[in-house]
């Protein structure tokens, strides 16, 4: 049948029902078993009975390396919120992807993080020295590698910014605002509103953590806002306040500014924050539902080139902005659970939190890798998410520049 003798109707229908072609694309999927084991050599078990050396929890961050398919993955707090003394870690691993093959992450190193005294960070949320806040406690959240190699980890007690070198021993504590850290820090209970009016929220401090290419500077973005700048709704159970603080922070002089970043919703959580220039960023912002349950799932492209400096706002609205202040733009980049890709449904992972650009593939399009957290559950198994972007997709990006090594 020739075209024009195709009846209008039949054209219309056709013209709403073919897809546009899909420029990301998932080339692979892959996971980990949740009761796997990494290389720390420890032998004991945790109070709760979890193996000390079990490979998990380490979806919350991951950043490439620059060199071929390695990466670094940073394992939280381990398991049971911060009630056990698990020691925190970090992991190289080799992560090759291959269009249409099962994604096989192979583990390399695993390396335990100290203070610079040598003690160990652990995940027990009361791990403070005699002195009081300045203790040795860490929650892991983010991590990027710096150019001359060096870690840069972000922590949801602190909030703290870290730097280690590969070995694991921290080089320098990265200077963060007050207005982000509570004033009486403690076990998760000791931090509610009943004892803090201000500060990052328990469990909510600084999840996701961004470098720049040139790695002239961190940008540190916050899972909610921070007490300040919102409002407790004791009927619904959650803070209202949807102005996310982003805490960008020169490596060298360590200048700071701060960015607004609004959520879709309050009861939503950011978990990650991935630079493609200097100016914009990825930013993954989810619910924390699980499976068919899941319901929103999204990153989203931002500029903080026009954004407006709120450092010396002590107070943002929970909604709306200060007369003269501009939020970072905002747009949806990939909806993880856009039925065309075939992740939604039972076995989508609830907390989707590592995000990094590998090495572009052979094609010349770009890599982006999503991780899982498992929370330590050896049931639950870590998920790893490769998509290719073509380049016209992420005009003016710019892939991180590293040190000869």
């Amino acid at each position: 049948m020739s075209r024009r003798c195709v009846p209008l109707a039949l054209l219309l229908a056709l013209a709403v029902v073919s897809p546009a072609p899909a420029k990301i694309v998932l080339l692979a999927s892959g996971t980990i078993p949740g009761d796997a084991t990494d290389l720390s050599g420890l032998k004991d078990k945790l109070p709760d009975g979890t193996p000390h050396n079990q490979l998990g929890s380490m979806g919350s961050g991951i950043a490439w390396t620059g060199d071929g398919n390695r990466y670094v993955m940073i394992a939280d707090r381990g398991p049971k919120d911060g009630a056990v003394p698990f020691l925190c870690r970090f992991h190289t691993f080799d992560i090759p992807v291959k269009t249409g093959e099962a994604i096989k992450p192979r583990l390399l190193d695993t390396v335990l993080l100290t203070g610079v005294a040598g003690k160990p960070y652990v995940g027990l949320a009361t791990a403070f020295d005699a002195g009081g806040k300045d203790g040795l406690r860490l929650d892991p959240e983010g991590v990027r590698v710096a150019r001359n190699g060096n870690l840069f980890v972000s922590d949801e007690y602190g909030p703290f910014l870290i730097e280690f070198d590969r070995r694991g021993k921290q080089l320098r504590l990265l200077k963060v605002p007050e207005k982000f850290e509570v004033a009486v820090p403690g076990g998760t209970g000791a931090e509610e509103r009943k004892n803090n009016k201000s500060g990052r929220q328990p469990n909510r401090g600084m999840e996701g953590l961004a470098i720049s290419p040139d790695g002239g500077k961190l940008y540190g973005i916050m899972q909610s806002v921070l007490m300040q700048d919102g409002d407790l709704d004791p009927k619904k159970g959650y803070v209202t306040g949807v102005n996310i603080r982003i805490l960008e922070i020169d490596t060298k002089t360590e200048a700071t500014r701060e960015f607004i970043y609004p959520m879709d919703d309050p009861r939503y959580g950011i978990n990650e924050m991935l630079a493609i220039n200097d100016h914009e960023f990825l930013v993954l912002e989810r619910d924390n539902k699980a499976g068919k349950e899941a319901a929103f799932k999204k990153l989203f492209r931002i500029d903080v080139g026009g954004a407006s400096d709120v450092s010396k706002v002590a107070k943002l609205p929970a909604k709306g902005l200060p007369a003269g202040v501009k939020a970072v733009t905002k747009t949806v980049f990939l909806d993880l659970l856009d039925p065309t890709l075939g992740l939604a449904g039972k076995d989508f992972p609830e907390k989707v939190e590592g995000m990094a650009f590998g090495p572009d593939l052979p094609d010349g399009r770009r890599l982006l890798l999503l991780t899982s957290d498992n929370d330590m559950e050896a049931k639950e198994p870590t998920w790893f998410f490769a998509f290719a972007i073509d380049k016209d997709d992420l005009p003016g990006y710019k892939p991180q520049t590293f040190d000869k090594r």
